[in-house]
């Protein structure tokens, strides 16, 4: 569960790896207004809601045993972040757990060690997000990808453009702005 989507996916292992199963992407724009709140709104949370809904069914419907629900950013900022999760638990039966910037930097770098392609000794794998965005360095190895450095910066799509008058019809100005 991030600032700005709710993504869901299913696969099971094979021999090469993971096939998928089934995948749910929904905007819900769960961070809409924090920056100037401090708090998740309402309308925002009830949209979250629904989305996790589908996902909680998907996971009944395939009967999943083994998974990890994660919110990231939002979650983490907002006041009312801990409340939201309690919600969910008791409304839906999931259990999401709200990871630190450094547990979500090392996720986005395993999903991506894969895409690495094969003659490269390292990459550098960017996570743009809705509240934040993480940027590491992986180093192939043979057991699979090793980060060496990461960071992880308060700017998201969500952040950006509401710090920037929404992010439609940017002026010259509001875009050296955002770059400053």
């Amino acid at each position: 569960l991030g600032t700005n989507n709710c993504r869901l996916l299913l696969a099971k292992p094979t021999d090469r790896g993971f096939v998928i199963v089934d995948a749910f992407s929904r905007i819900v724009r769960l961070g809409e207004g924090l920056g100037t709140s401090g708090r998740l709104k309402d309308a925002a949370m009830d949209r979250t809601i629904e989305a996790l809904r589908v996902c909680s069914n998907k996971l009944k419907w395939h009967k999943v045993q083994r998974f990890r629900l994660v919110a990231t950013e939002a979650c983490r900022l907002a006041e009312n972040g801990p409340a939201f999760i309690d919600r969910v638990t008791s409304e839906i039966g999931l259990e999401l757990e709200i990871i630190n910037r450094e547990t979500e930097a090392m996720l986005a770098a395993a999903g991506a060690e894969a895409l690495i392609g094969d003659q490269a000794q390292s990459a550098i794998v960017f996570d743009i997000g809705g509240g934040s965005t993480e940027v590491m360095w992986v180093a192939r190895k043979a057991d699979g990808g090793d980060v060496r450095a990461w960071i992880s910066l308060a700017a998201g799509v969500v952040t950006l453009s509401e710090r920037h008058g929404g992010g439609r019809d940017v002026s010259p100005e509001q875009f050296d702005a955002m770059c400053g």
